[in-house]
């Protein structure tokens, strides 16, 4: 059999297995809850790699990666970042979110969440909050889109439209049939797979290589990847010709988490709020063990590709196929397959997951919070099949342009989403004084200035000012309105006030019930 033969069979292997997980899933949705949030019993282990592998995506083996490869150590402020963000969301957004999306009428999307916590009569809350998943997600889906392309390109040396096509019809097809529920379980299995390979490329890398020793010095010292790139003394360096803007705007992606949809409702469908620690510990180990497999994939790659002068990276324009490349030749043609799928792993487990939150925005939040609030479960759940079909051909056009890169796409979504959604999430579930205009300005300032600032560099019409990454003029402007509107209109409602203590009270002890005890007490 040729390379390509063993590479089609298993990737094969893998897409049926997805398509059998998609099927489960769907025998176990009965509701439409099912479907949207998996009836609220997701194990915390399910939880936190589908979380991570929803989150991670084709940025994790493809994006940073070659940021590290092109930057070096100055692009690591983003994983550092992202490690902090994981874990602090997990501590301080998980458990609290959940007990209260409970109590606030058993809320089963961010918007809806939103509105039953303030008790929004106007729907403007929920409506805005809808909007603005559907404006950043579309991006989001595209770079997946993106990544897929590539994949097909550097894989199969197949054309980019048809990695495309690919992706995005057998993604689709078992979101589209399992929904929730065999969203996160394929999420926990391509999670695992993408910490397996993350882990054996690097390795097998430096046992391939006839000097390992010059991968920590390479870099510094020669031009490489036959690209024009130049020897970077500072490549290894944390501070050194890194700037102090560089530095923040890094960082500030961890703000991002406390915002990103398709990451907290995992923390809205756990059994009960102390499963919130397991999942805090599973993330975060595997986040951590996985970014240290991508890194040094990064700084392998310099000195393994020069070094082996009849191979190259297929992505010669933002050499996002380095780890791709790397699979391809340090393997049998069966076992690179089946590590390469890591990559077809992430890019479908990120898609899956953001299709439907889009598609409960369109329907949950939008078609049935304003014109049809009696709609059956049956209707609702036809609808959101049909929402995950358009917003997919949404961003199968948008990442129809082949130079689009994978890791502009997502910094763009992820800022969107951190300074829309993230301190309007923890002011929600800390601050007893917020109310619904406040957290309706925030919300749209944070949206608004983040768009416009990615947007100028986004959209070629000139550089971010400052070089400042959006995240954080788009935080401090929804802080700022937030808490300007909410000082100076009317305080909450008495009925909000006691479901905010109660939903406190319910968190502080929920270590201590049982998930029946658990789902009583919420009840009261």
């Amino acid at each position: 059999m040729t390379d390509q033969a063993w590479f089609v069979t298993a990737m094969v292997i893998y897409l049926i297995a997805m398509m059998f997980i998609g099927l489960l899933g769907y025998k176990q949705t009965d509701e439409y809850e099912d479907y949207m949030l998996g009836g609220r019993n997701l194990n915390p282990f399910v939880a936190a790699l589908s979380a991570g592998a929803s989150d991670m995506s084709g940025w994790l083996l493809m994006g940073l990666p070659a940021a590290i490869f092109v930057s070096g150590f100055s692009e690591l402020w983003v994983a550092i970042g992202l490690l902090l963000g994981c874990a602090l969301n997990w501590w301080f957004t998980a458990p609290r979110l959940r007990a209260y999306t409970e109590i606030a009428d058993n809320s089963i999307t961010v918007p809806s969440f939103l509105e039953n916590r303030f008790e929004d009569k106007s729907h403007v809350l929920r409506v805005v909050a809808g909007l603005v998943i559907l404006l950043f997600f579309t991006f989001y889906v595209a770079s997946g889109m993106v990544a897929g392309g590539r994949y097909f390109e550097s894989t199969f040396d197949s054309s980019y439209a048809v990695g495309i096509a690919v992706i995005a019809g057998v993604t689709v097809i078992y979101t589209f049939v399992g929904g929730f529920l065999a969203v996160s379980y394929t999420d926990a299995v391509q999670g695992c797979i993408m910490f397996i390979s993350l882990i054996l490329v690097p390795i097998f890398a430096v046992l391939h290589m006839e000097d390992p020793s010059a991968i920590f010095s390479f870099q510094t010292e020669n031009a490489y990847a036959a690209s024009g790139l130049e020897p970077n003394p500072n490549w290894f360096s944390l501070v050194n010709g890194v700037g102090f803007v560089t530095i923040i705007s890094g960082l500030a992606w961890g703000l991002g988490y406390f915002g990103q949809p398709h990451i907290i409702v995992r923390f809205m469908a756990l059994r009960t709020p102390r499963s919130a620690r397991k999942g805090m510990f599973y993330g975060v180990t595997w986040m951590g063990l996985s970014m240290i497999g991508t890194v040094f994939v990064a700084i392998i790659g310099p000195a393994f590709f020069t070094e082996n002068p009849d191979i190259k990276i297929v992505d010669q324009i933002n050499f996002e196929t380095i780890f791709l490349d790397m699979g391809q030749i340090l393997f049998h043609p069966l076992i690179a397959g089946l590590v390469l799928t890591a990559v077809l792993a992430a890019i479908m487990s990120t898609i899956s997951s953001q299709l439907l939150v889009v598609s409960s925005a369109l329907i949950e939040d939008i078609y049935k919070g304003l014109f049809n609030k009696n709609a059956s479960d049956r209707l609702l759940q036809v609808l959101s099949r049909f929402a995950v079909l358009v917003v997919a051909l949404l961003a199968v056009f948008i990442a129809a342009k082949p130079d689009s890169g994978v890791l502009s796409l997502v910094e763009f979504a992820w800022a969107g989403f951190g300074s829309a959604f993230g301190p309007v999430i923890i002011a929600s579930l800390y601050w007893r004084r917020l109310n619904a205009p406040g957290a309706i300005a925030g919300l749209a300032a944070g949206a608004i200035v983040s768009f416009l600032w990615g947007g100028l560099a986004n959209f070629g019409i000139a550089d971010k000012p400052f070089g400042l990454y959006e995240m954080i003029p788009g935080v401090l402007a929804n802080v700022v309105f937030m808490v300007g509107v909410t000082l100076m209109t009317k305080a909450p409602s008495a009925k909000v006030l006691d479901e905010f203590d109660k939903s406190i009270e319910l968190s502080n002890k929920a270590d201590r019930l049982t998930e029946k005890e658990f789902v009583e007490e919420a009840a009261k």
